[in-house]
């Protein structure tokens, strides 16, 4: 089949599972977990799984719902899903992982970001923990795993797993228990980004990113448009930390979409770059209106506020 008929026919990221349903995505991991080890037992991650919704929906004792739109659920779930795409790539590529090893890829990536949940009895929002959220978040999974009865050596296994996610952390200063922690380490740090920038609504919710980033108290973003500007090199930045810092463990997708779905192609890079294209026209073409050329914001909401 020519080259060009066959990206016709393949399908985009965002057709083959209703990401805005947990349920459908919970079932997706789950279904690649069983084809990596098919006696697994899913007690655990179910359970992580339900208390992770109870939390972000406010029904977790002591603590708010999620109020950042940003770092909201479904951004917890695009990672979920990303996370298990990986380590089913990696398992079709020849790379084993116990059940153990798997089962905490899964829990961390679900508890990657609960660090923007607050207490009942906190101000403001979660944005505000933007510099402090992956220590929060690993102090969270600390305190569950304990609770669960799970022994210190997967809390420091997952901790060091999340600190994988901070943009600017150096792989090699974290001194991994063993290869496939460290292994599982960039694939969450991977997946954290892919998750959020396949996201087929990933322009329009930049404008919530940008008002968590005003309460957060980054610096570099005085206005909004600041931030779509620094995607595009964001995105050359963050595909020199897949190849260097990450491991280039971003490779195991196309194992992934070929053994799952029968698709030779890498669906998260091909999404990416459909975004940064679109991104790069508006700038180039239409940068005084850029809003009125993001339609998707469906029930996202268009943020009021217009900088």
């Amino acid at each position: 089949m020519p080259n060009h008929l066959a990206a016709q026919n393949t399908p985009q990221l965002s057709q083959l599972l209703s990401m805005e349903d947990p349920h459908a995505v919970r079932t997706e991991v789950e279904r690649l977990i069983l084809r990596i080890h098919p006696s697994f037992d899913l007690s655990f991650i179910r359970k992580v799984f339900a208390d992770v919704i109870d939390l972000f929906a406010g029904n977790y004792p002591g603590y708010r719902a999620c109020n950042t739109t940003y770092h909201n659920f479904q951004h917890t779930t695009d990672a979920t899903i990303a996370m298990a795409r990986l380590i089913h790539g990696a398992f079709c590529s020849g790379h084993q992982m116990s059940p153990r090893e798997v089962e905490l890829g899964i829990a961390g990536t679900l508890f990657h970001d609960v660090g923007y949940i607050q207490q009942t009895n906190d101000d403001g929002t979660g944005a505000k923990y933007t510099k402090t959220h992956i220590e929060r978040s690993a102090d969270f999974l600390e305190a569950y795993f304990r609770k669960e009865g799970l022994p210190g050596d997967d809390i420091r296994d997952c901790r060091d797993m999340l600190a994988c996610t901070g943009l600017t952390v150096r792989i090699a200063d974290i001194r991994f228990r063993s290869f496939e922690v460290r292994t599982l380490g960039m694939m969450l740090g991977t997946a954290d980004l892919l998750g959020q920038m396949a996201d087929r609504s990933y322009l329009e919710k930049l404008s919530f990113l940008y008002r968590e980033f005003k309460e957060g108290k980054v610096p570099g973003f005085e206005q909004e448009i600041d931030l779509y500007l620094n995607t595009l090199s964001f995105y050359e930045t963050t595909k020199r930390r897949f190849a260097t810092e990450l491991g280039g463990v971003n490779r195991f997708m196309r194992a992934h979409f070929r053994d799952r779905w029968g698709i030779d192609a890498d669906l998260y890079e091909e999404a990416i770059e459909r975004q940064m294209t679109y991104l790069r026209e508006i700038l180039e073409h239409y940068r005084p209106g850029y809003r009125e050329h993001l339609r998707r914001w469906g029930s996202l909401g268009e943020p009021e506020e217009k900088k």
